[in-house]
């Protein structure tokens, strides 16, 4: 895991605590929109088990029947049988059903078309019971029929029906809730039945729509729901995730990202070059100068140039497959990456980068084992490079072995104590792993060491933020600030103003600040991710959420793998349903802002 990744990790803590933190403004916005419980959040807060019971409310009613007679479950009854709901008073009738034909039906009154079609349903109910679907559908289909105005629950009770025969009928149930819900908005059951139904068509944004209504409408009690909602935001975002980048090819991350993966290695000499270059060694050493210059899409291109042409000598060869495996696992095309690496370690066996690099790949793969053994390989070839050991500690840190992690840290400042993240994860290792004095004290000698760094600054202020020692943080952050400002290279590193922000938000609620923070982040760093989330949830908070849908699509534009497309669609789409619940139930606006507040 590289020095940025590190970063991001800690970043998504933060912001996925600020959801949690602040869930009672943003559950229902102005626009009736929500993210926290009603909105992004609450899919992510519920456990990622399998699929809801396939067993319907009737059937569970049912069984509940049998195992107690002394209560019968009914209406009232939260759990009570689906198709018990809103059941008519219907006498015992013993007529003979098949009498009503359609002609005889239409000339009987209004009322005595009520009592049949309430008869059709009890005894379609009874069908039900016994499992003769068909049956049940058909009676059903009477009830419909004979009623003299629509009824929303014959409809349900028949997509039922179609629910449970082999094999199901989803279609058909889909048309059936279609009716019911017509009829009545808020029919819950309805809602949900057709939910499933289009999830198994693989019709997932009008399910999510379906899901996302029925958690609204019932408070967030039922845990079924928020579940659905998960699973169909999972399936949704992963496939068009998957579709998206087959679409759009490679892509480069941020030149910010790619120089903080470039900064986690010290710095190495240039290859020197044989007696008599050929045309592929010269291009790889101006793929090397377009690299020190951060110009990243002319280095890639550059060593793919270089490797064409044909590179004359080993380690020459082995220096590029390792630069351009390191770009292909940045872009994250991870098997290329692997085979790039491989290719160059056979080339040079003690090639103490590639078998670090190589080791993220395998980590990338959840490949723990492959990663650790690379990591002894290279301590087996080079035993005082300092950068295994840093590396390692950073593979050991990602799986929380922060005590691990901080004996490698360690070592790899004993090895070579002028690399400033070294000092910095150990810090940061020794306050996850609870040592908070000792995690404070490294900071402060970190930042006496390396006075015109910005990172130990802006990290130890993350620490304070952590602890709400706001007004501490936000002095690290503004010294941070001000020596990035300094640089007269590009890229800066404008983490300590989106870090700024979120303190300022967390501190006092001041959005304008918070939004002013990270819009000169993204003036400076226009591809800036953790402004871009930042200010995506704060529009939430506003109810601003047209704009933050906005925010979020430009996450999924920024993201370079599968995982972070996912995680970026995954909040578009969620959103979105939000905006289409708002606009389905305006009346319950008020209602939801209500429920916000008093979270």
């Amino acid at each position: 895991m590289s020095a940025s990744e590190s970063s991001a990790t800690t970043f998504v803590d933060r912001v996925q605590n600020f959801v949690s933190e602040n869930k009672q403004a943003i559950l229902i916005g102005t626009a009736a929109a929500a993210i926290a419980v009603g909105g992004v959040a609450y899919y992510a807060s519920t456990s990622s088990r399998g699929s809801t019971s396939s067993k319907t409310d009737l059937e569970k009613g049912e069984k509940k029947d049998r195992k107690s007679k002394k209560k019968k479950k009914g209406v009232s009854d939260a759990d009570g049988p689906i198709l018990e709901e809103r059941k008519p008073k219907v006498e015992d009738d013993e007529d003979d059903l098949s009498k009503y034909t359609a002609e005889v039906v239409a000339a009987l009154p209004q009322e005595e078309r009520s009592r049949i079609a309430g008869i059709f349903k009890a005894q379609g109910n009874d069908a039900y019971k016994i499992r003769d679907y068909t049956k049940a559908a058909q009676l059903y289909s009477r009830a419909i029929e004979t009623s003299p105005k629509a009824e929303p629950v014959f409809y349900s009770n028949r997509a039922a029906c179609y629910m449970n025969m082999v094999p199901p009928q989803y279609e058909l149930v889909v048309q059936d809730c279609d009716e019911a819900i017509k009829l009545d908005i808020n029919y819950v059951k309805a809602l949900n039945r057709r939910a499933s139904a289009l999830e198994s068509l693989e019709r997932y944004p009008e399910a999510l729509r379906d899901f996302t209504a029925t958690t609204v409408l019932e408070k967030f009690t039922n845990q079924a729901t928020p579940l659905a909602v998960e699973r169909v935001l999972k399936t949704m975002s992963t496939q068009n995730a998957q579709e998206i980048l087959k679409s759009r090819g490679p892509k480069l991350p941020p030149a910010t990202f790619i120089s903080a993966y470039f900064a986690a290695f010290r710095p190495r000499d240039l290859p020197v070059l044989p007696e008599n270059p050929s045309e592929g060694d010269n291009t790889l050493i101006e793929s090397f100068k377009a690299l020190e210059e951060h110009d990243y899409k002319h280095s890639l291109d550059l060593v793919n140039d270089a490797l064409e042409k044909g590179i004359s000598w080993d380690l020459g060869k082995s220096e590029a497959l390792n630069l351009r495996g390191t770009f292909k696992f940045l872009i994250g095309d991870v098997e290329g990456a692997k085979d790039d690496l491989n290719e160059s370690i056979q080339l040079v066996p003690s090639f103490t980068q590639s078998l670090v690099k190589i080791a993220s790949v395998y980590m990338e793969q959840g490949q723990a084992e492959k990663a650790f053994e690379c990591f002894e390989e290279a301590i087996k070839h080079n035993p005082e490079d300092p950068d295994i050991y840093y590396h390692r500690g950073q593979v050991l840190f990602i799986m929380n072995k922060f005590e691990d992690a901080a004996e490698n840290y360690t070592k790899s400042t004993e090895l070579d104590d002028g690399f400033v993240f070294s000092h910095i994860q150990l810090a940061v290792a020794q306050y996850k792993a609870g040592n908070l004095a000792n995690a404070m004290a490294q900071f402060r000698r970190t930042m006496k060491s390396f006075p015109q760094r910005s990172e130990p600054l802006n990290y130890y202020g993350e620490l304070l933020l952590d602890q709400q020692r706001y007004q501490d943080a936000i002095e690290k952050f503004d010294k941070a600030i001000e020596i990035e400002k300094l640089k007269y290279v590009t890229p800066q590193n404008v983490l300590p103003l989106v870090n700024k922000g979120l303190t300022l938000f967390q501190m006092d609620q001041n959005i304008g600040a918070a939004e002013r923070c990270c819009n000169e982040a993204l003036r400076i760093d226009p591809e800036c991710e953790a402004a871009v989330a930042t200010l995506a949830q704060l529009s939430l908070q506003q109810g601003l959420v047209d704009k933050a849908v906005k925010f979020f699509e430009k996450s999924a534009e920024l993201a370079r793998t599968e995982q972070e497309l996912a995680g970026a669609l995954t909040y578009q789409y969620a959103t979105n349903a939000q905006v289409e619940f708002a606009k389905n139930y305006p009346q319950l606006a008020s209602q939801m802002n209500a429920m916000a507040r008093s979270f």
